[in-house]
């Protein structure tokens, strides 16, 4: 007959205890120095790499979760490389005197843009003075001497040819002389305070957009707003080429693109692709190195009535685009150029091993947080619950996270409440409540389903056995905070071809990840019972009293447990909660979010009352992630909640069944009174109810 007896694992206590020794802060404290980017090796190899080489297409793309510290990170790789001046040069627009709509770009040494604006400067002044001295000197009707104006304009401008020798600079110096020659007529007609104010002087000015007369580090220009604008600049819009007193180049502004020439410039990715068609410019300025400053400001072909278009500045800028994960995907996925301009991907992690660098790492993080921003005293003890609490946002015992702006914030706020209580330190206890009062804040969702539970609204057993029926657990988001909450699953079963019906599918409210989750255990069916005969059923799944997308395969168990039970008509108990995804071969895997499922599962017996019965089934590889909330761990040691880690869905039917689930003997055959017996001859009952002469 076989042995039909088996055992139930239950998570010892101490199991179930995690925390950080208060002697490893003291084995840790770190070194007076900063550390500097804790945690992200990789990404900062890759960094170093990226910003060093100066190759077309080395522009990085820096991914990763807010606050695992990408910026920090950048400005810490490019610190070593900021002494190089080698490749920053200041730029400035001119007027075209051949062709007024697009002014001219010139491009100097560090300061030499400077001493070209003011050389040009004083040569419109000592340009003025000559004038009124010719206007001085003639006679009543006569005009001015044009060779000796064309000669003191050629006497002027040498030194600053001599001084500022370059092919670009001599042609436009031709140009200013030739223009002042044209302009003889015009001056021969003025007296002299006529020409003090003439604004045919400004056409020889210099627009001076990017000044590097006092850099001493290469310019590192984070772009906090992305717009057109802001990134490549822009013209007034009311600019007309015919009046001297707005002329173009005049109008020129500088984006950050311009200031960052020589350097490096940084941008948030998701705010740059908000803005219609920034992207694509972005991409053409990277591909032709050369700035092209926008007349509009969206970056459309409309520009302003003048049509004004400066010439192109050539430009070398490392680009580094900080996003998501998510928005790096997706841009290798659609992006055909993406991954020809940025060919160095340094990726941030959201977790690190809690080893000694790792802690020490954290340790110190804490303790220049609270030096930085004036805290109370941090004890110990509070250090090691914030490591604990550190491990518990990575859902890793063995892990820290890299989020560390988390950690801050929590200590900012047992700063708060240790002033509000009159504690002279923050201690373990404030850590504690920090959290507690987080919880608490956030916890008015949370706080009416449970209520709903109670008041029988929402309809939830949490005694007895039912067939057909379990409670699975579900994580909901709100902003920054997230709980558990148990959710009924129902299965019913009939004779039939059709399979397994996903009614969260049927009505639209299934994710994909969902749905492939309930093709598994239509697969798991096939290969643990039916192999003489075909699974012929009609079974229906569902989240009862749920109107939410559903998505995820951290129910699929729950939903083979209670298909299972309305297969082989088997009670199973409902103050027993699960969690866990299966695979076809009936093996249980390990979901996320299991502290937050467990404690939403306790919060709601804790409030219809404890029967010392009521337990959550996980998967046994959950045992690493438990990091639980201290009444729960209370309710543990007194043995009035329990925990089963299981490996099997035959382990998960037996706990939730108190029945065997019963082995195949040599003749494959189960055992009698066995679940798997039960639920096998059921299925081939179904299918001989299906057959068409039945």
């Amino acid at each position: 007959m076989g042995d039909l007896a088996f055992t139930i694992r239950e998570l010892a206590p101490e199991d179930a205890v995690f925390s950080y020794p208060v002697s490893v802060v003291r084995d840790h404290e770190p070194a007076a120095d900063n550390p500097g980017i804790i945690g992200q090796p990789r990404a900062l190899r890759a960094l170093s790499m990226g910003m060093s080489i100066d190759s077309d297409g080395y522009n990085i793309f820096v991914s990763g979760d807010h606050g695992t510290g990408r910026l920090s990170a950048v400005k810490q790789a490019a610190r070593p490389l900021r002494g190089d001046l080698s490749k920053i040069r200041d730029i400035a627009y001119v007027h075209n005197f051949t062709k007024p709509d697009s002014p001219v770009v010139l491009i100097f040494s560090p300061g030499e843009g400077a001493a070209f604006a003011s050389a040009m400067k004083e040569f419109t002044f000592q340009l003025q003075g000559l004038v009124i001295g010719m206007l001085a000197e003639k006679q009543a009707g006569e005009t001015i001497d044009v060779e000796a104006l064309d000669e003191g304009a050629e006497r002027l401008l040498t030194p600053i040819a001599k001084r500022f020798d370059t092919v670009a600079v001599a042609t436009h110096l031709r140009h200013v002389k030739t223009d002042v020659r044209d302009h003889a007529h015009r001056f021969a007609l003025m007296d002299a305070e006529q020409v003090k104010n003439s604004s045919i002087f400004s056409r020889y000015g210099v627009n001076l957009l990017v000044d590097h007369s006092d850099t001493t580090w290469r310019p590192l220009v984070v772009e906090s707003h992305p717009t057109f604008a802001n990134l490549f600049g822009s013209v007034d819009r009311h600019t007309d080429i015919h009046d001297d007193r707005h002329l173009p180049y005049l109008s020129i502004r500088a984006g950050s693109l311009l200031e960052a020439a020589g350097g490096f410039m940084v941008i948030n990715a998701e705010e740059m692709l908000a803005e219609e068609g920034l992207w694509d410019s972005l991409k053409r300025f990277i591909d032709t190195g050369s700035l092209v400053i926008q007349n509009s400001s969206n970056g459309s072909a409309e520009g302003p009535a003048s049509g004004i278009r400066p010439q192109p500045a050539p430009l070398s800028v490392k680009v580094i685009l900080i996003g998501s994960d998510t928005t790096y995907d997706k841009l290798c996925e659609h992006d055909d150029l993406f991954l020809k301009l940025f060919k160095v991907s340094a990726e941030f992690d959201f977790s690190m091993p809690a080893d000694d660098v790792n802690i020490r790492g954290t340790i110190g993080f804490i303790r220049r947080t609270a030096d930085k921003e004036h805290l109370l005293p941090v004890s110990d003890d509070a250090v090691a619950e914030l490591l604990r609490y550190s491990s518990w946002y990575a859902e890793q015992r063995n892990e820290l996270t890299t989020q560390l702006s988390f950690v801050g914030d929590l200590l900012q706020e047992a700063d708060y409440w240790a002033r509000q209580s009159g504690a002279k330190s923050i201690d373990r206890t404030m850590v504690v409540k920090a959290m507690d009062e987080r919880d608490y804040a956030s916890g008015i969702t949370e706080s009416r389903i449970n209520s709903e539970i109670a008041s029988g609204e929402m309809i939830i057993s949490l005694k007895g056995t039912k067939v057909g029926m379990v409670n699975g657990l579900a994580v909901m988001d709100r902003g920054a905070a997230s709980f558990g909450t148990p959710t009924v699953i129902s299965a019913t079963v009939a004779p039939g071809s059709e399979g397994i019906v996903n009614i969260e599918h049927e009505a639209g409210l299934s994710g994909e990840i969902h749905d492939k989750g309930l093709l598994i255990l239509e697969g798991y069916l096939r290969k643990r019972y039916a192999r003489s005969f075909p699974l012929s059923i009609y079974a229906g799944i569902c989240f009862e009293q749920s109107y939410a997308e559903v998505d995820g395969d951290s129910a699929s168990s729950s939903e083979l447990f209670a298909l299972l039970s309305a297969i082989g008509e088997i009670p199973v108990r409902q103050d027993i909660a699960v969690t866990g995804s299966v695979n076809q071969m009936g093996e249980i895997q390990p979901v996320g979010g299991i502290n937050e499922k467990i404690a939403g599962f306790f919060t709601i017996c804790k409030k219809m009352g404890l029967t010392k019965h009521q337990g959550v089934i996980i998967p046994k590889q959950n045992i690493n992630s438990l990091i639980l909330p201290y009444d729960v761990l209370d309710a543990i040691k007194a043995r009035t909640f329990h925990l089963y880690p299981i490996e099997t869905v035959d382990e998960g039917m037996q706990i939730l069944t108190n029945r065997p689930a019963g082995v195949r003997n040599t003749k494959g055959n189960f055992p009698v009174d066995t679940l798997n017996r039960a639920i096998e001859d059921r299925l081939r009952k179904l299918y001989e109810l299906s057959r068409p002469n039945s």
